[in-house]
């Protein structure tokens, strides 16, 4: 079955649901709140309140099948080349876990090991020291997973070494995070792939100078003459990356060592043991009860079946208010794409616009649309069982606003007043944590990696290139001599604003 024969079937199968409302669709079968739920380890999540009936589910799963779901997912972990635009194999699964007997992804995995070993003699080395802040320099891949991380878990370790991240090239975010510290006893981490990224570069040489110096400058590159050359870093101090890692992917590398240094050496390896684990299930658990797998047929149905073109991330802890910001990146940098491996169009609408935020707050915001909007907005609300908080009343009442508005958003309520009538029918995914640990967060992070690949799986589309974030820089690099006045700019609107520029 083609992709266009696959569509056309979701597509009658979505006309036939949504002739029932999504509250008489739960209410006439009395097991879907159980039999469509999945835990895995400390994670349990629950499609009940998705708008799909278990002929249409059956039918996703069929369509997981058509495309070779599981044997995708077994090419992944073997470190068979999948990255086809850019020839490179993704293993980014190898830092965290040994899954795979091929020889590239055994290789890979003990290259990690190694890395993880410097990483923890380095963290040793700076807990010897007066050093109490640390600055974390990159920007994209290489900020918002470890931004995300040490938001999330700093409280389950120690606050010694406190981290800051720096990524804008907006010289006020350097002056904002400099202002508060000692240049004494703080230490830079330049982060960056290729030692090229014209914000890291930038940025990090504002950090040298502010330090005085390159002695407490540290680096994680791919590129390690260029790490020395440009800022006199010894190789000692310069922790790898690989090409068969991508920058969104990356945490789980030494590009994780902000997150090491600020929960510690073992909260970063329980971390990376929560990912491992949530892979194993992943590799071996069949589609019909694979937890990534329904993640990502009911992210293809909502966009593809129902069409919905946004979808929200809305944390019901405040220490994941950052999720939904990591998440737009792995989700719309992965599966922004237009074309399919051939580089023929994608015969369908492929990524929804990812965005979101923390509850309770985002109620007083957004919500008066989600609930009362013309446009429906599928969401993920993401709860966190047992508290770290001694409030009891307030993590009640967290709950309670959790469970009130995805029963809202599915039940909606009628009204005489049509200005106070909710129509309901808006689809959601409830997703709960045990509680917030690395090991917890380190399985929620890889289950959305996994969705994510097993929707370009769906799609036919490479979700490890992102051509797209390179024109705009390209373009920027060649205005930079119009904006000092050492050229004229090609383009005549971008003339004109040069202009009001100066």
């Amino acid at each position: 079955m083609d992709a266009d024969t696959r569509l056309s079937h979701l597509r009658a199968q979505a006309g036939r649901v949504l002739r029932t409302p999504l509250p008489r669709l739960i209410a006439a079968d009395p097991a879907r709140a159980h039999d469509l739920a999945l835990r895995v380890g400390p994670v349990y999540a629950n499609f009940a309140r998705q708008y799909y009936d278990r002929e249409a589910l059956q039918a996703l799963f069929d369509a997981a099948e058509a495309v070779d779901a599981r044997g995708r997912l077994r090419a992944l972990f073997d470190g068979e080349r999948i990255n086809h635009t850019e020839d490179r194999s993704v293993l980014h699964t190898a830092l965290r876990g040994s899954h795979s007997d091929a020889p590239v992804a055994r290789d890979a995995h003990a290259q990690a090991l190694e890395a993880r070993g410097r990483m923890r003699a380095l963290v040793d080395t700076l807990a010897a020291t007066d050093v109490t802040d640390v600055v974390s320099v990159g920007i994209g891949g290489s900020d918002l997973g470890p931004r995300l991380a040490v938001d999330a878990l700093a409280a389950a370790g120690h606050d010694r070494v406190r981290v800051h991240f720096l990524s804008n090239v907006d010289g006020h975010a350097a002056q904002r995070v400099l202002a508060r510290l000692d240049p004494s006893r703080s230490a830079a981490l330049l982060i960056s792939k290729t030692f090229g990224t014209q914000e890291t570069l930038l940025n990090g040489a504002i950090l040298r100078d502010w330090l005085g110096g390159t002695e407490r400058l540290f680096a994680v590159s791919a590129n390690v003459e260029r790490a020395a050359t440009a800022f006199d870093i010894p190789p000692e101090r310069i922790l790898p990356m690989w090409d068969w890692v991508g920058g969104r992917y990356s945490l789980w590398s030494a590009v994780g060592l902000p997150i090491a240094l600020a929960i510690g050496m073992d909260g970063f390896e329980q971390m990376l043991a929560g990912a491992a684990d949530m892979d194993a299930h992943v590799l071996h658990t069949p589609i019909e009860r694979n937890l990534a797998a329904w993640h990502a047929l009911t992210a293809v149905w909502n966009r593809n079946a129902l069409g919905l073109t946004t979808h929200a991330v809305l944390a019901y802890d405040e220490r994941l208010k950052l999720l939904s910001n990591y998440l737009q990146q792995l989700v719309m940098e992965s599966l922004g794409k237009s074309v399919r491996a051939d580089g023929s169009p994608v015969a369908v609408d492929t990524v929804p616009v990812w965005w979101g935020g923390a509850g309770t707050d985002t109620q007083h915001s957004f919500f008066q649309a989600l609930h009362q909007g013309t446009s429906i907005v599928p969401a993920d609300f993401i709860g966190v069982v047992r508290s770290d908080a001694p409030f009891a009343d307030n993590h009640r009442a967290l709950h309670a606003n959790l469970l009130a508005q995805t029963e809202a958003f599915a039940n909606g309520q009628a009204s005489d007043d049509p200005h106070r009538a909710y129509a309901g029918g808006r689809p959601s995914t409830t997703i709960l944590l045990d509680a917030l640990t690395p090991h917890s967060f380190g399985a929620l992070l890889s289950m959305y990696e996994h969705s994510v690949y097993l929707q370009s799986v769906v799609w036919g589309i490479n979700a490890f290139d992102q051509f797209g974030v390179e024109l705009g820089k390209q373009v920027a690099n060649r205005l930079l001599p119009a904006l000092a006045g050492e050229a004229e700019a090609d383009d005549p609107v971008t003339r004109a604003l040069i202009q009001q520029l100066r």
